[in-house]
């Protein structure tokens, strides 16, 4: 593939990579892309984890594609159904020859002379291959598939047992009959504790503090009636706006009413588990979306706590033992596995090294613009969802946002378009994320910031953003568009579809 030049590198074939072929599909036509993928097998997320239960945080009407209409009966959906999902779209949009396996961005970098980007590729065989595109979209999520956050508890190697990291779950574990004790209180935990509760002999929830969780159903009663007299697309369509708003609201009040907010997330709580529940393990010191809210389908985690088969214990670690973990309270938990559910560890632009011009990026010095690009990286678009609804909201937009910039720079004949902070740099920073989680404070230095005006805030806003990503112009004086050198001239004859790349 080397020497080879492509309109468009999409990089990872998860929910978003393959979101954004097909949008490149049916915006662009006339556009070569391919998309590359360092594992070996599609589907990212949903693929690269395996551990008992893992399913989607959020429904399906809202977290499947706007062109493609979720039918599966459940609305909170497991990670087979996921991929299905997603091998399906594959299939009816021909994506099959354009994706790249085994192939890992490690290197790219922007030149300005030829306004193109140069990206390394590493195989599975260890070699080293090239291509260069226009546009380098990334798609390769916010966190290191290559390790997660994995703190150095005290007295771990002392342990007798298994220590397991959700992401790197042993497809031989054994738990049946087995103490499990879960560390952590994140959406991980609370999909974990019921799922091994069902065959293990006692599974320990350890939070060092409390989230919120609430309790929605597997299935989606409105979205079913509707399919029995609505063509489907239309169905979904209805089904995506009801719960698209419904999340709005809630998280609008959350901000604006948050004590008493809070006070009903706990009364729902009480509704659960009864009278008698010791409300210590299910409340939180913040408010409500501080931190993104645990959901939890048909009462799951509830109904295992109730039925003994799990329980929630708020504590720190002092040390693991031999059979166990020693608390700082001075309890003791016995315990045959450990399951350390403490999280991702965030990153910006995967684990490759990106130049402009021989220039280093360090993505905690630029800042974001309209969630999609930053300042100063030119043809360079990274998909990031919302914090506080589904993931492929915001992945569905940017990926129109990128096709709308690319036919632009076609009907103008401007090849770069480059994100321009003011000449004067007086632009107020805050952070990206506005969010207290454990995962994102750990990487806030290293993340790109937002500014204090438009068009460098975040909106956490699908309304709003589809005003600002799908409507506004594109050439909105802050986008500044240009030509490579005069004596570059970009030859027509180099130019190959990715899917001759592919059979390469």
């Amino acid at each position: 593939m080397e020497n080879k030049i492509l309109d468009v590198l999409i990089v990872g074939a998860g929910l978003s990579g393959i979101g954004a072929a097909v949008h490149l599909t049916k915006r662009c036509p006339g556009k070569s892309f391919a998309i590359v993928e360092a594992r070996e097998r599609l589907g990212g997320t949903w693929d690269l984890f395996k551990y008992p239960g893992i399913r989607s945080d959020s429904d399906m009407y809202t977290l499947g594609y706007n062109f493609k209409p979720w039918t599966a009966r459940r609305a909170i959906a497991d990670a087979p159904s996921i991929l299905d999902y997603l091998n399906e779209t594959v299939e009816e949009y021909g994506l099959q020859d354009r994706i790249l396996f085994n192939n890992k961005v490690v290197d790219a970098n922007w030149s300005s002379e030829e306004a193109l980007w140069t990206v390394s590729l590493q195989r599975g065989d260890g070699s080293i291959d090239t291509v260069k595109c226009n546009f380098l979209h990334m798609c390769s999520g916010y966190y290191s598939y290559e390790e997660g956050h994995n703190p150095d508890f005290p007295g771990k190697a002392d342990f007798a047992g298994p220590i397991v990291h959700p992401q790197f779950w042993p497809e031989d574990l054994d738990y049946s009959d087995k103490k499990v004790v879960v560390i952590g209180s994140g959406a991980t935990a609370v999909t974990l504790v019921p799922s091994m509760a069902e065959t293990a002999a006692h599974v320990t929830m350890l939070q060092r503090s409390p989230t919120y969780i609430v309790s929605r159903p597997g299935e989606d009663k409105w979205a079913l009636r509707l399919r029995k007299f609505l063509p489907s697309k239309l169905a979904y369509l209805l089904t995506r706006w009801k719960n698209v708003l419904m999340g709005l609201f809630m998280f609008n009040l959350a901000r604006k009413k948050p004590a008493a907010f809070k006070g009903r997330l706990l009364e729902m709580v009480k509704e659960e588990m009864g009278p008698d529940v010791d409300m210590a393990d299910f409340t939180p010191s913040y408010n409500p979306w501080d931190q993104r809210l645990c959901l939890v389908p048909d009462s799951d985690l509830f109904n295992a706590l109730k039925s003994g088969k799990a329980s929630i214990v708020t504590d720190h670690v002092e040390t693991f033992t031999k059979d166990g973990i020693r608390l700082k309270s001075g309890k003791t938990l016995q315990a045959d596995i450990i399951v350390t559910a403490t999280g991702l560890k965030m990153l910006t632009g995967g684990t490759a090294t990106i130049s402009v011009d021989g220039k280093l990026v360090k993505f905690g010095d630029k800042i974001n613009y309209k969630g999609v690009m930053f300042s100063g990286i030119p043809n360079f678009g990274m998909t990031m969802g919302y914090t506080n609804a589904s993931w492929t909201l915001k992945a569905d937009l940017t990926s129109e946002y990128v096709c709308r910039l690319i036919n632009y720079m076609d009907k103008n004949g401007t090849p770069i378009a480059t994100p321009t902070l003011p000449a004067d740099g007086l632009i107020g920073t805050e952070p990206m994320l506005d969010f207290s989680s454990g995962y994102v404070q750990r990487a806030i230095k290293s993340l790109p910031k937002q500014g204090d005006r438009k068009p460098w805030r975040l909106n956490q806003n699908f309304p709003k953003d589809i005003i600002n990503l799908r409507h506004k112009p594109v050439d909105d004086g802050v986008m500044v568009f240009s030509k490579p050198g005069a004596a570059i001239l970009r030859m027509p004859t180099k130019r190959v579809e990715s899917d001759t790349i592919a059979a390469e």
